[in-house]
């Protein structure tokens, strides 16, 4: 096991004994929303999954020290911590580690630790991508690399909107990572159920999705599988509000010359606001719908 890696005793028990876990981030604590509706959202996230059958572990990193499960005053000190905390891609792994410093888990991070941990199923909101206009300026999320290369379940809501995901699903196409839509043939575009993108698989059940994931991991495939998990219609956002939203957000990003791992959390926050928080609120509830279908899967998975 790697030095580096601490398992929550509740995690490595029911690893040990072949019962369900899901992986879930710590960005969306520290940099996805405010203190304390950081933390109460992701103490739901946990009911949700545990609710449904399975064992949640928050992956993050705290002095140095790779976690696979929270505990619940760990979660209490990432969100008051906020985006004070390192967002910690792959490059920031070794050397977060090597200080001893704390770093809150991307997707990319989350798949590394959770593999390290033996967990297979990860819930997250939505995955980074391909950026608008990357043909010039290469701004391509490593998410998409360690898709491609870590055999890791994601159950997402599609790529963030705020990316091109046409593009995005033209990358994990040439890297061969397959792309599933739960119940849906149209990829899903975070904030709203349908992008106009095909996905390249259509399951309706989280049973067809294990049978799936576990045919693929036998076959030993390299690389993990994209879910997209379309947001409940009930809050799904109105198209006709959050796309001049996001073109508006993205627009000032570009004029503010905001590049690298500031332009996500920039523009969400810009979107949020031009939106009077709507998109907060779809935001936490996908996250929610994510959860639940995460927890079902690895539930068949385990089986």
């Amino acid at each position: 096991m790697n030095r580096f890696l601490d398992i929550k005793p509740e995690v490595r028990e029911a690893i040990e004994a072949g019962k369900p876990v899901v992986a879930l981030e710590s960005t969306i604590i520290s940099h996805g929303m405010p203190y304390p509706q950081n933390v109460e959202t992701a103490l739901n996230v946990e009911q949700i999954i545990r609710d449904n059958g399975a064992v949640p572990a928050t992956i993050a990193i705290i002095g140095g020290r790779l976690k696979a499960g929270l505990t619940p005053e760990e979660i209490e000190y990432f969100g008051k911590k906020g985006p004070e905390i390192t967002k910690a891609s792959r490059r920031d792994l070794a050397m977060l580690c090597a200080r001893g410093e704390d770093g809150a888990c991307t997707v990319t991070t989350t798949m590394m630790i959770a593999h390290m941990a033996g967990i297979k199923v990860f819930a997250t909101g939505g995955i980074g991508g391909v950026h608008r206009g990357a043909e010039t300026t290469m701004d391509i999320s490593a998410d998409l690399e360690e898709l491609a290369q870590t055999p890791v379940m994601v159950v997402c809501a599609g790529c963030k909107s705020i990316l091109d995901i046409g593009l995005t699903l033209e990358y994990l196409e040439t890297h061969g990572v397959p792309v599933i839509g739960m119940g849906t043939e149209d990829m899903p575009a975070f904030y709203t159920s349908k992008s106009g993108f095909k996905v390249d698989y259509k399951v309706d059940t989280p049973a067809e999705l294990a049978h799936f994931f576990q045919t693929h991991l036998e076959l030993g495939m390299k690389g993990g599988i994209l879910v997209g998990n379309p947001i409940p219609d009930e809050y799904s956002m109105d198209p006709d509000i959050i796309n001049p939203a996001i073109d508006k957000a993205i627009a000032e990003c570009n004029s503010l010359g905001i590049k690298g791992k500031a332009t996500t959390p920039f523009l969400l926050a810009k979107v949020k606001e031009l939106t009077g928080g709507d998109s907060l609120d779809s935001n936490i509830r996908l996250v929610y719908n994510n959860a639940r279908v995460a927890a079902l899967t690895a539930a068949e998975l385990s089986r």
